[in-house]
């Protein structure tokens, strides 16, 4: 079984195949589904699907100055009205949320900006 972050890549270049159209409200729910599937399979996540899971929707919180509860799919349609839209941000975000822990820079992660919607 693919991990995440590869599952994630595969549907990025092909989402008609996985999950019909690119939109985030979908991804999200395939991502709810993948890690409710591998549960049920008894396959444990890996260090990168834990960090996925676990870490990812608070960082983006962190990063959006959003302090309520809510799924990063609602999260970042709160800036992009547009599934698609959204859907291609998302995998921005991504790659910014996987290269955290490399920025030697020590910058501060800057909240979006109306100029970036």
């Amino acid at each position: 079984m693919s991990g995440v972050y590869e599952i994630l890549g595969k549907i990025q270049a092909k989402p008609g195949m996985y999950i019909g159209r690119p939109s985030v409200s979908d991804l999200f729910m395939f991502s709810v589904g993948y890690e409710c599937s591998r549960s049920e399979l008894g396959i444990e996540n890996t260090e990168e699907e834990e960090d996925f899971y676990g870490e990812f929707q608070p960082w983006l919180q962190k990063k959006l100055g959003i302090t309520t509860v809510s799924s990063w799919s609602k999260m970042i349609m709160l800036y992009y009205h547009d599934e698609r839209a959204g859907f291609e941000k998302f995998f921005n975000l991504l790659d910014e949320f996987k290269q955290r822990n490399q920025d030697l820079d020590g910058n501060e992660v800057i909240p979006f900006s109306d100029e970036d919607a």
